[in-house]
C-alpha cells in the first residue's frame, strides 16, 4: 500500500529512516549502485520528498504502529 512520508529520523546505527503516514517506519538508504536515493543524504533532498510515497508492506500485512 502506498503511503505518504510525513518526517525522517535516524535509527541506532545512524541510517536514515522514513516516518509514514500510517505510523510505520522504512529505512530509506543511499548505497549505489543498489539503491539510488541520493537525496536521503542532505536536509534539503529529504524536505523535497515529504508527501512522496512509499510502497508500505507493513499495512499490507497489517503490522501494528512502529514507534521510535
Amino acid at each position: 500500500m502506498l503511503q505518504a512520508i510525513c518526517g525522517f529520523h535516524k535509527d541506532e546505527e545512524n541510517h536514515w529512516v522514513a516516518e509514514l503516514r500510517c505510523k510505520h517506519f522504512q529505512h530509506v538508504r543511499h548505497k549505489p549502485p543498489f539503491i539510488n536515493r541520493p537525496w536521503v543524504v542532505n536536509e534539503a533532498g529529504r524536505a523535497s520528498m515529504i508527501g512522496s510515497k512509499l510502497e508500505c508492506k507493513k499495512c499490507d500485512t497489517k503490522e501494528p504502529e512502529d514507534k521510535i
